[in-house]
């Protein structure tokens, strides 16, 4: 189905978290279908979490069921389909050792194509101990659409962004292929005064015509560490890691 019977999934079986650590890592990556379907993703991402000591993973283009858990049987995660097909969804999905306090998950206003799917966005708000709170988007942008439809679509990540005043990240797949869509977003980043974690043209992110096309952007802490991975063969997309410090 092209629109999914229910873009909303959420579960939480675990004992989680409370707040979220001043100190966390956090794993983006579009995992080209494969989270649920090939054997060797349960063990890599298993390792990478324990590794990394990973608190947040923004998967995009993930495959999930209500009726099963996220592969991190430990993690709590919300997701928004934009694809269903044989009572399986596909969509961005963010796992996390908290239990997010509000997640809204949407379709974009445009679809890839006259006959293709609507992408999804999802947005979480997870509490620090001292009363802040940090959002979270999770994004995969439209990708086979006009330069215009691709602007209005990130103007509407900005109004959905811009009343929160405090501690955010906003990361996925931009489909930012071409030189006007990387400056389209360059002004959503000033506008909501975000820093990007400053991959490098030297490091392993996905690229189309030498344009990145995966970002993290931040804003109320301080990066400490970061580093595109190797994929093993499990995407088209390595993973991107970052960890942060909540600002005081």
């Amino acid at each position: 189905m092209l629109v999914p019977s229910k873009i909303h999934h959420r579960t939480c079986r675990v004992s989680c978290e409370r707040f979220v650590p001043n100190t966390f890592g956090l794993l983006c990556w579009n995992v080209y279908k494969k989270n649920r379907k090939h054997p060797g993703f349960e063990p890599f991402i298993r390792k990478l979490t324990r590794e990394k000591e990973i608190d947040f993973i923004l998967l995009q283009e993930a495959n999930f069921r209500d009726d099963r858990h996220c592969v991190l049987p430990d993690f709590a995660f919300d997701a928004a389909a934009n694809l269903e097909y044989r009572g399986e969804f596909y969509g961005v999905l963010t796992a996390s050792r908290v239990e997010s306090g509000d997640a809204q998950a949407y379709l974009s206003e445009g679809k890839e194509s006259f006959l293709g799917p609507h992408k999804s966005l999802l947005i979480n708000t997870y509490p620090f101990e001292d009363g802040s709170i940090l959002l979270v988007l999770n994004v995969h942008a439209i990708n086979f659409r006009e330069n215009k439809r691709y602007f209005r679509e990130l103007e509407r990540f900005l109004e959905l962004m811009k009343q929160h005043n405090g501690p955010m990240i906003i990361a996925g797949d931009f489909n930012s292929w071409n030189k006007k869509r990387l400056e389209k977003l360059h002004r959503l980043k000033e506008e909501l005064a975000l820093n990007r974690v400053p991959f490098k043209p030297i490091d392993e992110v996905k690229s189309f015509m030498g344009n990145h096309l995966d970002f993290i952007f931040y804003r109320g802490m301080e990066l400490l560490e970061f580093s595109a991975l190797n994929n093993q063969g499990l995407s088209d997309h390595n993973p991107l890691f970052a960890q942060f410090r909540k600002e005081s």
